[in-house]
């Protein structure tokens, strides 16, 4: 990193400069205020990114503020400095808020902090007020899109709406410097809708000491009922529709209907969880799993069937990969760019039933197969450290603080 290119920045910002930038800081002097509609309250793969980003900009010798809603209970302590926002919940989903305005408390942090780089990840009220804050101060703004939002509302009879929310993301994110997607297939999507013209990648990560083949645990498994010879088709995320609830219970539906033997484990929690269960009432249930527990939770899965298409880049598949379980997935966004399909598990056309009834087939019935697609998939999930990932979002935030100060000298 070019030590000039923050020091600008924090004149700019009328902040400190620092003096030297030791080898143990490269960051420092680096000073990021993040901007979430969900950091901690609710667990989900996008705010655990988010955290693992911050506390390894921290360990860097950046600095970093985050401003998102605040709850009593949040699901897990946060990395950074959190600062509140005001919000309200979620019209039939009150476990979600949304941030409504930046608050009196965040401005006056903002104003004492100075920022150098403004960062939001989604789309809300909140997010909008700050991109217009950082614009009126010349500072750079960077969005990550972590969810296909404009996708929802097809999940609840609302499809309609997709053109007009896909209009009012153009708005938001063409208004940003530059934008970073998990996933090159979500790129693509994002180049294709327009979005912005500065699109570059954030990737994910997986712990590989919580996810491994040799968290497989056959006792566990026991104590859920399932016996060692059963094939357990698993599904991993949160209990909600637009995770593809209704395509995987209709797929299972559709293996049941053409004798196919298997056993399916539900690895979540959430507020779909009673729908589902009264859909698969012979499904194991294991709810929220975290840590090593989760590792081993996706061990004991012989396939992951994942038909979602809202996700960006798909954490569930690249754990399931790093536990050598091949995937059945969607060909959508995220999964696309992990799946070799044929080669590391299946990529099947977004809702097809029958498609997704026999390759789940293939895997029940060839532990040959299971075997050398779970290996592949293993071998591919080696490509993914979380430093050097989060190191690519460091560099963006560098490079537009580095465009910036160039505009504004001129």
């Amino acid at each position: 990193m070019d030590r000039s290119d923050v020091t600008a920045s924090a004149q700019t910002a009328q902040g400190p400069t620092p003096d030297e930038v030791p080898l143990d800081a490269p960051l420092k002097g680096l000073r990021v205020a993040l901007f979430s509609g969900n950091y901690n309250y609710v667990r989900d793969g996008a705010n655990q990114a988010l955290n693992r980003l911050v506390g390894y900009l921290q360990r860097q010798g950046a600095q970093v503020h985050v401003y998102a809603p605040k709850v009593r209970k949040p699901a897990f302590p946060s990395m950074g400095k959190l600062v509140g926002l005001p919000s309200l919940p979620v019209p039939g989903r009150a476990e979600y808020r949304i941030p409504m305005m930046l608050g009196s408390r965040a401005k006056a942090d903002l104003k004492a902090f100075q920022p150098n780089v403004v960062h939001v990840s989604s789309p809300d009220f909140a997010a909008h007020r700050a991109v217009s804050w950082a614009r009126g101060r010349k500072l750079p703004v960077l969005a990550s899109v972590h969810t296909r939002f404009d996708t929802y509302p097809r999940y609840y009879n609302m499809a309609w709406i997709e053109p007009l929310l896909t209009a009012l993301l153009r708005r938001f994110y063409r208004r940003c410097d530059a934008l970073v997607a998990p996933s090159e297939s979500m790129a693509q999507v994002l180049r294709e809708e327009r979005m912005n013209y500065d699109i570059s990648l954030w990737s994910r990560g997986v712990d590989r000491t919580i996810f491994g083949p040799q968290r497989r645990d056959l006792e566990w498994r026991r104590g859920l009922g399932l016996a060692d010879d059963e094939v357990v088709i698993g599904f991993l995320g949160r209990l909600v529709m637009e995770k593809g609830l209704d395509v995987f219970s209709d797929t299972i539906d559709e293996l049941v209907r053409r004798g196919v033997r298997h056993r399916v484990m539900v690895v979540g929690e959430g507020p779909a969880r009673a729908w589902l269960e009264a859909r698969l009432p012979n499904a194991v249930f294991t709810g929220f799993q975290g840590g090593k527990d989760l590792g081993r939770a996706v061990a004991a899965m012989d396939v992951l069937f994942n038909p979602s298409v809202t996700e960006t880049f798909g954490n569930v598949t690249l754990e399931a990969m790093a536990c050598a379980v091949p995937v059945v997935a969607a060909a959508a966004t995220g999964s696309q760019s992990l799946v070799d399909d044929g080669v590391s598990g299946r990529l099947i056309a977004p809702g097809a039933l029958n498609q997704f009834a026999a390759a789940l087939r293939a895997y029940v019935e060839d532990p040959a197969l299971r075997g050398a697609h779970g290996a592949a998939g293993e071998r591919r999930s080696l490509d993914f450290s979380w430093d050097a990932i989060n190191q690519a979002v460091a560099d963006t935030y560098l490079r537009l603080i580095r465009q910036k100060n160039a505009l504004v000298r001129r």
